[in-house]
């Protein structure tokens, strides 16, 4: 898994019905690890904000700091492609903004393509991004950026019981077909479930993949890599399904590093730091004093 991850790829990928990796990733490190593991594509998601900064809602995030974000990742993803979500604001500010944003994490973050969330709202936006020759990767379904349109409040996404209603599949199919007419080159269906999802991958050719609420009826599947590896503090009193329990681990690696701390012990690659040597008492300190 050396030679590097294009788009020509995952369209022939789709197309032998072969599933595209993708995970989410916001440092350098995770980006080096993600890669070595052979994903598919490597996506700098503005839930960074919420995830790991903190933040009550990913609106907070701005194109500043994801371009800080992107840039780190960037340097440690190689042969997966990397793609960055638009912070909200460039896409809802109409074409020129979008094509401004795009090319900002084209020139100093240096992506393959860029994830606009609500895109299907934008058809001109993705025209104009693509025209000015950076790839998009067009965001639908029930996502970070539309929830409230269908009544779903941003924490409760990730819930299964709030796919796309089946009575919505003729709407998810005519807007997964204006973006790819808009020139979108993947697409990410988020809340698909199998009834819409499946419909919805067959009737485009570009890759259909998808997060929360995606399954095997896509051509692939995105996951954050700090779900994916239980690295999270909220879960260390309710341990998740996860592939891993980092947050766990990390738990005890800090507890054991402050006992040896505290214990004055040697620390675990530290510095090899030498025993300390008992003061010794001059013989005249413990020598009876002489009379007269």
């Amino acid at each position: 898994m050396t030679d590097k991850v294009t788009l020509t790829a995952l369209r022939r990928m789709k197309d032998e019905r072969r599933k595209i990796v993708g995970v989410v990733a916001w440092d350098c490190q995770m980006a080096r690890i993600a890669d070595r593991a052979g994903v598919d594509l490597i996506s700098v998601g503005d839930t960074v904000g919420v995830n790991l900064w903190g933040h009550t809602n990913p609106f907070e995030i701005t194109m500043d700091e994801m371009l800080v974000v992107t840039k780190a990742v960037r340097r440690g993803t190689k042969r997966a492609l990397l793609s960055a979500d638009f912070p909200y604001g460039p896409l809802q500010e109409g074409s020129a903004a979008a094509v401004r944003a795009a090319i900002r994490f084209a020139k100093e973050a240096g992506v393959d393509l860029v994830k606009l969330d609500a895109a299907a709202d934008y058809p001109e936006a993705v025209e104009a991004v693509t025209r000015a020759g950076v790839p998009v990767f067009a965001q639908f379904g029930i996502t970070p950026q539309t929830a409230l349109r269908y009544g779903v409040e941003y924490r409760e996404i990730p819930s299964a019981a709030d796919q796309v209603p089946e009575e919505m599949l003729e709407a998810m199919v005519a807007e997964a077909k204006r973006l790819e007419e808009a020139g979108a080159v993947l697409l990410n269906f988020t809340n698909s479930g199998p009834v819409v999802g499946a419909a919805v991958a067959a009737a485009v050719s570009v890759p259909v993949v998808g997060g929360f609420g995606g399954g095997p009826w896509l051509d692939g599947r995105m996951r954050m890599a700090n779900a994916a590896i239980g690295y999270s503090a909220g879960s260390l009193d309710d341990p998740p399904e996860t592939y891993a329990h980092v947050a766990r681990i990390a738990l005890d690696a800090l507890t054991a590093y402050r006992e040896d701390v505290v214990a004055a012990r040697q620390i675990a690659g530290g510095i090899p730091v030498p025993a300390p040597v008992p003061a010794s008492v001059p013989a005249s300190a413990s020598a009876p004093a002489e009379e007269g």
